[in-house]
């Protein structure tokens, strides 16, 4: 197959086939009001503002992760690169962690380097704030990741949840305490003291949900007070206790709470009393709920990251539960706010809270369920990588796709049960491999190769199932340019294959020895290749595999120069996909095919077709293929609107920064034309000046932009028109907006020195002796750039 494994760039379907992770805003929206916590809001932010890592420790339902995301929430501003969570409760392995980030950062590692090193590199020069939450399953692996972030990334600040510090030089830690409760001197609480309880507020606010109209008055003032204290103002607890509302008084709350925690006497003593308290309070929740309902409650332990009604009806029906039960259950569950029900893209979606999934799993357990259930859970997970697999090409791909990715931490806990359970990776490996196409369209080629390699280590049984799996390994190695790896992967593919007379097999190991040669350069070996594996696709009825190597033909043809034979090609795959309704091979090959449009002189037909490719790559979120595309109209647009060609070479190389570095390969040569016949059309000077507004573009601008919807606007004073640096700009802003120095300290999470320092160096700057003059000046300037 002559696979080069000296070379390091990967294209064609590392380029043509790689998805970004989902775009995010970066913190979830909150779904309710954030109530109290003053103090300890301005005491995160202080710490933040003196060091780089803090973390917030406290037992489970004492309110550290919402108190994290309202700092994080108040935060945005501050960090030019975002505020971003990273929720680590469903990851299970240790080796889930980096991935995990890089995921969530939407960084997209293609390469074969340690994840750690892809992160690093990312992070070395942005200034972010991380929130990662439950870090205690992982404290140590988390310990040793942040601490090498701490050194590399001189700008980042982390913000972590743990229920035990994590231990790292430089840590600030903060216990987190329980809310506020008004004072037990014997006497009725005043209504002022009432006001300054933090856990009143809370009960009356979440009660005013449950029953509108409620208000704390004289008559109920002293019960709710008790109720706060007894539940010492634990906010998980307080968030379970109001529910009950619904259906008892807030005196009959108290008396069934008092006749509970006299129950704890037993208890272990060596247990805090808020601990004590919280279990006491599930304990009770789930007494109260009905015997199916409890039955329901442990046997959706099992999920991880979220599900919907169809997988808690297929995994937790049966043996006490009918199938036409568990819609009802699961109401019932939501209504006692043991389910949290959330709107997803696909429908609606049902999460059970870490502390409430931990004490479900301890009932599961307990009742001997626990090993049918996770076995349920892998065989559903199973049917429906199998079934979106199969999917794939169709007029629901886009639909499966965002299933998929709602239920990535149900998938890895599927596999993860494979793994560790004797007798079931073969199982595992008809996950990894059905899920073939989702591993690339979600950017996952390292995390999809990892499951792979140990479940075939696993497994070692010279199956047509490992001869599968085998190809999609092999596949997903080339997309990283470990071409060696693949190599001898796809020699035991060969054998396989013939040995099992499995077609599809030997069509997918002709089809990637083709891609791996197009890939190295080599575009009349990929044709003799690729050309095999279509004519065995074909033989064996795969349309799919057809579409997908009629693709890559038509590339090699055309870098052959037979423009005539990849436009018939190019075209016949399009006619394929379009009959299907298919979304993602479609937008590939109308990116390239527009690329050799263009090249046969017809400029205004391949930018509608580069356009049109970008929205069919919007649902799927792919940033790597629309900046592939807009790499594309920038090359277009370089002989006759120079201007527009630069700023929008300068957006994509934004976006290759995200990707790890440039993606070109054989493409590089359109891209240095491009920028040297820009160069030329402008000169060097507006060249660079409109290079410069590309990078400042925000993603949803630069898409704008190259769609023909708006024109890039600078967002801020250029360096060159301003005597100050974007910092100081910044904090003059603010200075403009009437803050004093310590309010802006507290903004920009900086220590209040640093701001004062700011200012005088702003005042020298601009010869100025007062804010009064600061303001007038931000007042006086240009958005788009200069003095009005």
């Amino acid at each position: 197959m002559g696979l080069d494994t000296t070379t390091r760039v990967s294209e064609l379907e590392q380029i043509m086939t790689m998805a970004a992770p989902k775009i995010s805003s970066g913190l979830p929206a909150e779904l309710n009001t954030f109530v109290g916590r003053r103090h300890e809001v301005a005491e995160v932010k202080r710490l933040l503002s003196e060091g780089r890592l803090v973390t917030l420790v406290g037992v489970g339902g004492v309110g550290k992760s919402r108190l994290a995301l309202r700092v994080g929430s108040d935060l945005r501003r501050a960090f030019h690169d975002g505020v971003w969570l990273v929720e680590l409760a469903p990851l299970e392995s240790p080796e889930l962690l980096v991935p995990a980030i890089l995921e969530r950062l939407e960084i997209q590692d293609r390469s074969i380097r340690p994840p750690i090193e892809v992160l690093v590199d990312h992070l070395r020069d942005k200034q972010m704030l991380v929130l990662l939450d439950n870090c205690e399953h992982l404290l140590d692996e988390c310990a040793a990741m942040v601490e090498t972030l701490m050194r590399s990334a001189p700008q980042l600040r982390i913000l972590a949840t743990s229920r035990q510090a994590l231990g790292v030089a430089g840590e600030r830690t903060m216990p987190v305490p329980t809310m506020s409760v008004p004072d037990a001197d014997g006497a009725a609480p005043s209504a002022e003291a009432m006001g300054r309880s933090d856990a009143v507020r809370l009960f009356s606010e979440r009660a005013k949900a449950v029953l509108p109209g409620f208000e704390v008055t004289d008559a109920n003032r002293d019960t709710v007070a008790w109720i706060c204290r007894r539940l010492d103002g634990m906010p998980l607890a307080i968030e379970l206790a109001v529910v009950r509302l619904r259906a008892i008084s807030v005196e009959q709350l108290l008396a069934r709470l008092d006749d509970r925690f006299r129950l704890l006497t037993t208890g272990a003593r060596t247990a805090l009393p808020r601990q004590q308290t919280l279990r006491a309070l599930i304990d009770w929740s789930y007494a109260l709920c009905t015997e199916h309902e409890r039955l329901l409650w442990s046997r959706l332990s099992v999920f991880s990251g979220g599900l919907d009604l169809e997988a808690a009806e297929q995994v937790c029906a049966g043996d006490g539960i009918a199938s036409d039960e568990v819609i009802d259950l699961v109401n019932g569950l939501v209504d006692k706010s043991v389910l949290a029900r959330e709107e997803y893209q696909t429908g609606v979606r049902y999460r059970l809270l870490e502390t409430i999934r931990q004490y479900g799993r301890e009932r599961l357990r307990s009742s001997g369920e626990e090993a049918e259930l996770k076995a349920r859970h892998r065989d559903w997970y199973q049917d429906l990588a199998t079934r979106s697999g199969q999917a794939w090409y169709g007029p629901d791909q886009v639909d499966w796709f965002i299933r998929l990715r709602a239920e990535h931490d149900n998938l890895r806990t599927a596999m993860d049960y494979c793994l560790t359970t004797p007798g079931q990776a073969e199982n595992g490996l008809v996950i990894a491999t059905a899920l073939r196409f989702y591993w690339i369209a979600a950017g996952a080629l390292r995390e999809g190769r990892s499951w792979l390699d140990r479940l075939l280590a696993a497994e070692p049984a010279p199956t047509a199932t490992r001869a599968r799996a085998l190809l999609v390994n092999a596949r997903l190695a080339v997309l990283q340019s470990d071409f060696e790896v693949a190599a001898a992967m796809l020699e035991q593919c060969k054998e396989l294959g013939r040995r099992h007379d499995d077609m599809v097999v030997l069509a997918g190991t002709a089809y990637v020895c083709g891609l791996a040669a197009l890939i190295q350069r080599d575009p009349a070996g990929a044709v003799e290749l690729l050309g095999e594996a279509l004519e065995t696709h074909r033989a064996a009825g795969d349309q799919m595999g057809a579409v997908n190597t009629l693709m890559y033909l038509a590339t090699a043809h055309s870098l052959l120069g037979h423009d005539e034979q990849a436009a018939a090609l190019y075209k016949e795959c399009l006619t394929m996909c379009e009959a299907q309704c298919e979304h993602w091979f479609r937008s590939y090959t109308l990116w390239v095919f527009g690329i050799e449009t263009w090249k046969q002189g017809d400029t205004a037909q391949a930018v509608e077709m580069e356009r049109e490719a970008i929205r069919l790559k919007q649902p799927f979120d792919d940033r790597l293929g629309i900046a592939l595309c807009m790499e594309a109209l920038a090359w277009m647009a370089a002989d006759d609107a120079g201007e527009r060609a630069a700023v929008l070479l300068g957006a994509a190389q934004e976006n290759w920064r995200s990707f790890g570095g440039p993606l070109f390969g054989y493409l590089s040569a359109f891209h240095d034309t491009a920028v040297a016949v820009a160069r030329e059309h402008l000169g060097e000077q507006a060249f660079d000046a409109a290079f410069h507004k590309g990078t400042e573009l925000s993603p949803a601008e630069a898409l704008a932009y190259a769609m023909g919807r708006a024109a890039p606007r600078a967002k801020q004073p250029r360096d060159n028109s301003s005597p100050l640096t974007r910092r100081e700009r910044e904090i003059a802003a603010l200075v403009a907006q009437g803050m004093s120095n310590k309010e802006i300290a507290s903004s920009l999470v900086i220590a209040q020195r640093t701001a004062e320092a700011h200012v005088e160096h702003i005042l020298s700057k601009l010869g100025f002796t007062s804010r009064t003059q600061i303001a007038a000046w931000v007042a006086g300037q240009d958005p788009c750039g200069g003095p009005s």
